[in-house]
């Protein structure tokens, strides 16, 4: 009886041992991008540039704008202060504090965090990146990769070139366009 328990723990043993040698065998595909040079030579990142920048040259120039009016204001304001009633002077002052503050606000609002640029940004460069991701995603599961590691976004001290696959996702991608 005790043979019999010893020899069926010994045969499950074995059965799940050489089950655990075949899941382990099983061949392992690894490979890597690097996202920055797939973006920097995108034409789409290209464009969505080329229009960001577009974009932030007008935010500029609204941005000097504003500043221009509040220089001229403090330039009146104190060319004219001894001539003006002090009524007269601080509504002027009270005109250029308000101005100070929306050009504050407009800054902040524009180029600060979560602000319009980086919202614009975000608006053009994230269907691209999901585009890559998909290229990415298909190249992996058509090619059996088991992970694909981003070389620009985590550091990898050494790789074999032939694990390289961001001349693939660029051809791709250029194949998609």
């Amino acid at each position: 009886m005790r043979s019999t328990i010893y020899l069926t723990i010994l045969g499950v043993a074995v059965i799940l041992l050489a089950m655990s040698a075949t899941v382990f065998a099983q061949e392992k595909r690894i490979g890597y991008i690097d996202s920055q040079r797939i973006l920097t030579e995108s034409k789409d990142f290209a464009d969505a540039q080329a229009k960001f920048d577009k974009d932030v040259e007008q935010w500029n120039k609204q941005a000097e704008d504003l500043q221009a009016e509040i220089d001229e204001l403090e330039s009146e304001l104190e060319s004219q202060s001894l001539l003006l009633s002090k009524a007269k002077r601080e509504e002027k002052q009270n005109l250029l504090k308000a101005k100070k503050e929306a050009f504050q606000d407009y800054v902040d609002n524009t180029f600060g965090p979560d602000g319009k640029a980086e919202r614009r940004n975000s608006e053009l460069v994230r269907p691209i990146r999901d585009k890559i991701m998909r290229i990415i995603e298909r190249i992996a599961i058509e090619e059996n990769y088991t992970i694909i590691f981003d070389a620009s976004a985590t550091s990898i001290a050494y790789a074999k070139k032939d694990l390289d696959l961001t001349e693939r996702v660029l051809e791709e991608l250029e194949r998609e366009n």
